[in-house]
């Protein structure tokens, strides 16, 4: 194994191989044994290098995994953006190695500061802390990229079970201590105290999360809700041609006014692709269709409001008419698909960079649930659904969950069934049901346990039916959130640098 540790290109091209296993552990394929064989493969693989040396590995560690994971980064920029064949591999390409980044610098930080090969038990923890800090962080820098984390495999796997209590942060840390402890089982056979902690610590969470699956931290409050959500598949060079403007508006009157009698019905992100100003009439006309059927109608269309100086701003936003109420206007918004950064410099460049509503603003922070049918509906609109606390924080003031999407961008790629997966595990994460409606797919409910009860076929016009059932209660995570798993860390951190000093006793 000596070649795996040491310094070269040998050990650079296994961890990219390592990271490039990633995506098969999540949906669609889900063969989660490989993260614990990715993440003990990168741990190794770290175990003898220089800080520079670390640097390298974890950039190709985070290049392999974003380049086999995000191939729908490349049919967004060709097949949507107009951009040519060499240009958009270029652009996938340079996204990927910058992201990659974000494996290369805790990387660095283990070489440096924190590897301690002395001390196996407190290495292994404080590979699992610092791995828990690099999601975080991913999740956060410069509006964060929460894509492909290790804890989505185990959406339905051994470890589901722990997502409510301390969201999928804390099964992405089990999973790089079990795989980190592994690894280091040899080193600790010398030490047979720290041999049966290790060995306990290794199975406790294996143990207690099949225990705690299917637990139910949450209760129903009140009757089930009868649910039609509409999948319009409209094609994405249709979606914002004005031509096709009054015929995508009749489709989605028409299919609702041929639906069954629901108690809510949901339309895609978007559905409406007008200003809500210039759909007012429109709206009202689905509202008293709505409200003759005693039902609440919720649906996406972009808002436009005036500022005090004149100017104007633009959110994607969704809307309630019929018996509910409220607006949303999203707050996490995609980079370059919903604004451009540093635009001053980028657009004209290539269609890509001109997206249509490539110029929203985000929306304030305090907005309230909105209201359907008596009930309190936490709102995400695409993109929002991924981000872990954002949504615990929407989710712990609502009975329901709710995500509209336009995920016609991806293509026939797997973002689409990665995206609901994330949806999935935030279902899991909060103990309530998920409404999840979108243009072309995956339209879906969504049960507390993370299990889709109800789906119709991608890429087909169609109409999905099911009940709902709100919830009430809050999940360990959604009460306490990430604050009991970052004090964890930032001690086993500590620990790692004291470790040294105490290499006798731990």
């Amino acid at each position: 194994m000596r070649w795996i540790t040491r310094p070269g290109w040998p050990g650079n091209l296994l961890a990219l191989f390592a990271g490039a296993l990633t995506p098969l552990t999540l949906a669609p394929f889900d063969l989660w044994p490989l993260s614990l064989l990715s993440l003990a493969l990168f741990y190794l693989g770290l175990r003898d290098l220089t800080p520079r040396g670390a640097l390298l590995r974890g950039w190709c560690y985070g290049f392999g995994l974003f380049l086999a994971g995000t191939s729908w980064i490349y049919v967004s920029i060709h097949d949507y953006g107009d951009a040519p064949l060499p240009l958009a591999a270029f652009l996938t390409g340079g996204f990927c190695a910058g992201v990659a980044l974000f494996f290369a610098l805790p990387a660095w930080l283990w070489a440096r500061w924190l590897r301690r090969a002395e001390a196996p038990l407190a290495d292994a923890l404080a590979f699992a802390a610092l791995w828990w800090l690099q999601e975080v962080f991913r999740g956060w820098f410069l509006t964060g990229f929460p894509w492909l984390y290790a804890g989505y495999s185990q959406q339905q796997g051994p470890l589901a079970g722990l997502a409510p209590v301390g969201g999928v942060w804390l099964v992405s840390f089990v999973l790089a201590g079990s795989a980190a402890l592994l690894v280091n089982l040899p080193r600790l056979r010398a030490r047979r105290a720290f041999l049966g902690v290790a060995l306990v610590l290794l199975a406790a969470p294996w143990v207690t999360g099949p225990l705690l699956k299917g637990h139910a931290w949450t209760t129903p409050l009140g009757e089930p809700l009868s649910v039609a959500a509409v999948q319009g598949n409209v094609a994405q060079q249709m979606k914002w041609d004005p031509a096709q403007l009054n015929a995508q508006l009749a489709l989605y009157r028409d299919l609702t006014r041929a639906s069954q009698r629901v108690d809510l019905i949901v339309w895609p992100e978007t559905a409406v692709p007008v200003l809500k100003e210039f759909a007012t009439p429109y709206l009202q006309g689905m509202d008293a269709f709505a409200r003759s059927r005693e039902a609440a109608l919720i649906t996406g269309v972009p808002v436009r409001q005036l500022q005090p100086d004149g100017g104007k701003r633009y959110f994607n936003g969704i809307t309630v008419v019929g018996q509910g109420q409220g607006d949303y206007l999203k707050q996490k918004l995609v980079p370059f698909g919903e604004y451009v950064p540093l635009q001053d410099l980028l657009r004209g460049l290539i269609a890509f960079f001109d997206l249509p509503m490539s110029d929203f603003a985000r929306g304030p922070a305090d907005q309230p649930p909105l209201e359907a049918k008596g009930r309190r509906l936490a709102p995400y609109i695409c993109y929002e659904v991924v981000y872990p606390e954002f949504a615990a924080s929407l989710a712990a003031r609502s009975d329901l969950l709710l995500t509209v999407s336009n995920d016609t961008w991806f293509g026939t790629s797997i973002g689409p069934l990665q995206h609901l997966q994330m949806a999935q595990m935030r279902a899991l994460e909060a103990g309530r049901w998920m409404i999840r409606a979108t243009n072309n797919g995956v339209t879906a409910l969504i049960d507390p346990q993370g299990r889709i009860t109800e789906q119709v076929p991608q890429f087909q016009q169609a109409i999905l039916y099911g009940d709902v059932q709100p919830m009430e209660g809050l999940t360990p995570y959604l009460r306490w959130r990430s604050w009991p798993l970052a004090v964890l860390c930032g001690l086993l951190l500590v620990w790692a640098r004291l470790a040294s000093r105490f290499s006798k006793l731990i």
